[in-house]
């Protein structure tokens, strides 16, 4: 049995709990769910969902409680989404703490403020999606084996590498559960 994580620091995590366990029906398979507050809570899983918020403080408060430290020891699968593609980033336009997961530069706010928000249809995985942006995070370039899944307007909106799956919209926030079920089923291989 695999068990996901749902980092709950800040953000969409009971929407992120509620698809998770929506894909897990659907994948129907044994797979467990665990809420993340400590580090102690990391223990036994296979994989976090890292949701959207204030990236700074959700950095400072995983620094504080060395989360940072056990992802990178035990190369923990991320799924980040909004802030959490931005904390996977090692280059930012913006000071603050990050987990240095992913070789990518990326830009806060990308799309606008909170009332710039919307929803567009987009492409990933050769399948349409329903894209949520608040407050969205962007993508300016990636290196080393970076694979890029989705763009808007020629702007990186998605991307992974290997395990680490980091998009810049909020799937948490459809009822589409086709990239949760992405990332969990990554985590069996």
């Amino acid at each position: 049995m695999i068990t996901v994580g749902i980092l709950n620091l800040q953000g969409a995590v009971s929407e992120h709990y509620d698809i998770t366990k929506e894909a897990i029906n659907n994948l129907n398979f044994d797979c467990g769910i665990r809420i993340v507050r400590y580090i102690e809570d990391l223990s036994g899983c296979d994989g976090l969902i890292i949701s959207g918020g204030e990236s700074t403080v959700i950095g400072k408060l995983i620094q504080k409680r060395g989360i940072d430290k056990y992802i990178h020891e035990n190369n923990l699968p991320i799924f980040g989404t909004c802030a959490g593609l931005v904390l996977m980033a090692n280059k930012l336009d913006h000071e603050q703490p990050v987990l240095n997961l992913m070789d990518m530069e990326v830009k806060r706010n990308a799309f606008g403020s909170q009332k710039n928000s919307f929803e567009e249809e987009i492409e990933i995985f050769g399948d349409k999606f329903q894209g949520v942006f608040i407050r969205a995070p962007s993508i300016v370039n990636v290196s080393g084996d970076i694979e890029v899944l989705s763009k808007l307007n020629d702007v990186i909106i998605a991307a992974r590498d290997g395990k680490n799956l980091a998009i810049s919209f909020h799937p948490e926030l459809t009822e589409d559960t086709r990239l949760h079920e992405y990332f969990i089923k990554s985590l069996l291989d």
